[in-house]
């Protein structure tokens, strides 16, 4: 494998984890859209039983092919940088500048869904029930409430092994599932401060999860794949409630630092957040970030188009 193609795994591995890290953004929608999603769950999968006999006879060759290893270390890689490198920028914009990056994810949702939609063979009244279940089930995720929870050792590792799953599937953000455990915070804060014992408790909870989960979204994409991707189509479009740029504060909480931070939203329109808030809406800014995370998806497509079309040469 090229330089060239291990770079390109890395930098989709590094959008993964930056989304990842975002309460209402899917990594699994990053690797739809970036052409790596099947292969990561049948890599990801690829790691079982067989895997781990060749690994403790010594047959490591056999084992690094066994588990697609060129191209899960990569984008696996490119996750751990993000999340360990990437968060506090994501977090800063996240506090500084919300409406222009809430603008440009929800731009980013739309093109995806739209793309996705091209994978459904065929639309009959199953995928039509499908993409409604997905997108009521992902709006309900986005306007349940945030709980307090335990911090011990089990619920950690609970905790991942559920965010985990939501993080291989498109539209659902694992990060806002930890939002609702009660555990985002609680987790950010130990990647941060590299608490070792709690980040090694949540990994585990994370790949038992993870190994377990990505043989049933494989079995469903190669049985029933046209009701899977409608499914998955309606989990990204139900979290665009989540993204809406312009928010009230519903109820609010106060963090280990003191620091008052909002626990409930409800979506308000540009006009009403002017009112409530006496700052600019910033309209046109939203209008043209959101433009512009639509055309990124779509560059992005045509790239791999055109990519496919020089490989088939």
């Amino acid at each position: 494998m090229k330089f060239s193609r291990y770079l390109i795994l890395a930098l989709k591995g590094c959008a993964m984890g930056m989304a990842d890290v975002v309460p209402g953004v899917s990594g699994g929608t990053i690797a739809f859209i970036s052409g790596i999603y099947e292969e990561l769950l049948n890599s990801i999968r690829s790691v079982n039983l067989t895997a781990v006999k060749l690994l403790l006879r010594g047959r490591f060759g056999e084992f690094w092919r066994h588990i697609n290893g060129r191209f899960l270390l990569p984008v696996l890689l490119g996750i751990a940088i993000a999340v360990f490198s990437l968060a506090r920028l994501m977090t800063y914009l996240l506090e500084h500048h919300p409406i222009a990056i809430w603008s440009f994810f929800f731009g980013l949702i739309i093109a995806s869904a739209l793309l996705v939609a091209q994978q459904i063979g065929s639309w009959s009244w199953r995928t039509v029930l499908s993409f409604l279940v997905g997108a009521a089930v992902a709006w309900w995720i986005t306007v349940a409430s945030p709980t307090q929870t335990p911090d011990d050792w089990w619920f950690v590792m609970l905790s991942g092994a559920i965010a985990i799953c939501a993080m291989i599937l498109p539209g659902i953000s694992g990060a806002f599932i930890l939002l609702l455990l009660g555990k985002y915070q609680f987790i950010m804060e130990a990647v941060g401060n590299l608490d070792i014992p709690i980040i090694v408790i949540f990994a585990v909870g994370a790949l038992a999860g993870i190994l377990a989960f990505s043989h049933l979204l494989s079995w469903l994409l190669r049985n029933w794949h046209d009701l899977t991707v409608a499914l998955l189509m309606g989990f990204m479009v139900g979290s665009l409630n989540k993204v809406w740029p312009w928010k009230q504060v519903v109820e609010t909480y106060v963090d280990s630092h003191g620091q008052v931070q909002p626990l409930v939203e409800s979506n308000i329109s540009p006009a009403t957040f002017e009112t409530l808030y006496d700052k600019p809406a910033l309209l046109p800014e939203a209008v043209i970030l959101c433009i512009v995370g639509f055309l990124v998806i779509y560059g992005i497509e045509v790239l791999a188009r055109i990519m496919a079309k020089k490989k088939e040469k």
